[in-house]
């Protein structure tokens, strides 16, 4: 299974708009993350965690010709912002399947009505397959099995997913003990860090790397990066040796 990272960034993504601090001026590449979000592929199966607002180009940049379905962590902007773009996909492949929670869907109704329309429908508009998934019940996409995992980001919950050994979360700030069980065994994590500083709604560094050493993956890799979190090199290099800052293209096999 492979596991591209096609955003790495927070809500604002890196650089943000208008600002002079040093890591948006920065001309590493790895300082340049757009919204948070992941490809997985195995076999003939291609599935996107989250579909934010740079979802178009992120499709372009990793070539990818077809998906087989998107799961949503949660409803953000910066994590649903860019179905519209879903389009090209459905009319090559038709109905695209989304895998939500009741209230994503909820949300996703109000701001793209268009899209979930019963009657009338614009002709242009794409056809979503609706899956509803919670924490409590495993589902299925391609031949493998998803578990869903619980957190909380402040008041509102997320979804993460465990597909085989690796488990995916962001927008993490809490979670229920019952729901690291979950976690714990899986071999390659993938976790939130947004800066250095505690924040109400996110792990910061310390809290993900906490975290991480409570789970005890093989690797860890740090996703949902702020700028504020300091330069890829310089953090990279006080990280343990088996947990990475992750940036946007990497490529990691589990």
């Amino acid at each position: 299974m492979k596991l591209t990272f096609l955003g790495t960034g927070t809500s604002q993504g890196v650089p943000v708009i208008g600002s002079n601090h040093p890591v948006c001026k920065s001309n590493d590449p790895r300082d340049k993350r757009l919204r948070v979000s992941v490809l997985i592929e195995w076999e003939d199966y291609t599935y996107v965690i989250d579909c934010g607002p740079d979802f178009r180009y992120q499709m372009l940049r990793a070539n990818c010709q077809r998906i087989d379905g998107i799961l949503f962590t949660h409803e953000h902007s910066d994590h649903t912002a860019g179905i519209d773009d879903v389009r090209p996909y459905y009319f090559m492949n038709g109905d695209i399947p989304f895998y939500a929670h009741e209230r994503v869907f909820d949300s996703l109704y109000q701001r793209f009505a268009y899209i979930f329309e019963k009657e009338n429908k614009y002709p242009g508009a794409p056809t979503i397959e609706e899956h509803y998934i919670d924490k409590t019940q495993n589902f299925t996409i391609g031949n493998k099995t998803v578990t869903p995992i619980e957190a909380w980001h402040y008041r509102i919950p997320v979804l993460g997913f465990r597909i085989d050994d690796l488990t995916y979360m962001t927008d993490v700030k809490h979670m229920e003990p019952e729901e690291i069980e979950k976690i714990k065994g899986t071999k390659v994590l993938v976790i939130n860090a947004l800066r250095k500083a505690e924040h109400i709604s996110h792990f910061n560094l310390e809290e993900a790397l906490n975290f991480i050493d409570e789970v005890k993956p093989e690797r860890a890799y740090l996703t949902h990066v702020s700028h504020l979190l300091g330069f890829h090199e310089e953090v990279q290099n006080k990280l343990p040796d088996n947990v990475f800052l992750a940036y946007d293209t990497l490529q990691i096999e589990i």
